[in-house]
């Protein structure tokens, strides 16, 4: 396993957001994970990084206790993880080539490489002739796409995604779910992501696993949770798949 977690907690106040998961996701495996607002499953995605940092349970990543991680230790991890957020936390005064290739050079790479590097990812994601852009000359969908890029470009042992077309307008949900699905199927890379596109989850899912409550009540293959969903969570998004 490339991801494992155990016991993961996380209360904010008396709101309890992680009540016990426990979740693992295999090298190259696609995770999506559904349920209703509230149930955890951001918080879930953002501890793995060290966003949030949970209360108590353990998190491993290619071997990595990443909860023992500090410091410098911790600032390299975070570069190879991708995280992709749903308000796209783009600098403003910055190109998207700026964006995409900042947390390299912060990193000590060099800006000629960086600048190669940050172009080739966005052409992966279709924006290489925006590059000189600022956000405010981009729609929402290609600001989503420049931080799918950015997420990119660091050549990450996994990729997070939360909610990544939740803060588009409905006509430009289609862009960049179609820029996810050629990842998924062309990258290679491990991917969790966090969304409430059941009919993406089908198409591009290896395993969909369902949180109500801060907790895992159930996983599966697409095809299997959807055609017999067990939990009354994973039976709400079948109406969804057949309205």
């Amino acid at each position: 396993m490339l991801l494992e977690i155990r016991d993961l907690h996380k209360s904010y106040g008396k709101t309890t957001a992680l009540a016990g998961v426990d979740f693992d996701v295999a090298r190259g495996e696609t995770v999506v994970i559904m349920g209703p607002s509230g149930c955890g499953k951001s918080t879930l995605i953002r501890c793995v990084n060290r966003l949030t940092e949970p209360d108590s349970g353990s998190i491993v990543l290619g071997g990595r206790d990443v909860l023992a991680l500090q410091g410098k230790e911790l600032q390299d991890f975070r570069r190879r993880v991708g995280f992709v957020f749903q308000h796209f936390n783009l600098i403003a005064r910055l190109t998207a080539l700026e964006n995409v290739m900042f947390h390299l050079v912060m990193g000590g790479m060099e800006r000629e490489e960086a600048a190669e590097r940050a172009l080739a990812a966005l052409d992966r994601v279709g924006l290489k002739a925006a590059a000189e852009r600022r956000p405010d000359q981009l729609s929402g969908g290609q600001q989503q796409r420049v931080g799918i890029a950015r997420a990119l470009v660091s050549s990450p042992e996994i990729m997070l995604w939360d909610e990544p077309t939740a803060s588009l307008d409905p006509i430009l949900v289609g862009e960049v779910l179609e820029v996810m699905e050629e990842l998924v199927e062309h990258s290679g890379t491990t991917m969790v992501i966090v969304t409430h596109e059941v009919s993406f989850a089908l198409r591009a899912a290896d395993r969909i696993v369902f949180m109500d409550r801060g907790q895992v009540v159930e996983e599966g293959e697409p095809e299997r949770v959807f055609a017999e969903p067990r939990s009354e969570i994973a039976r709400l998004y079948r109406k969804l798949l057949i309205s």
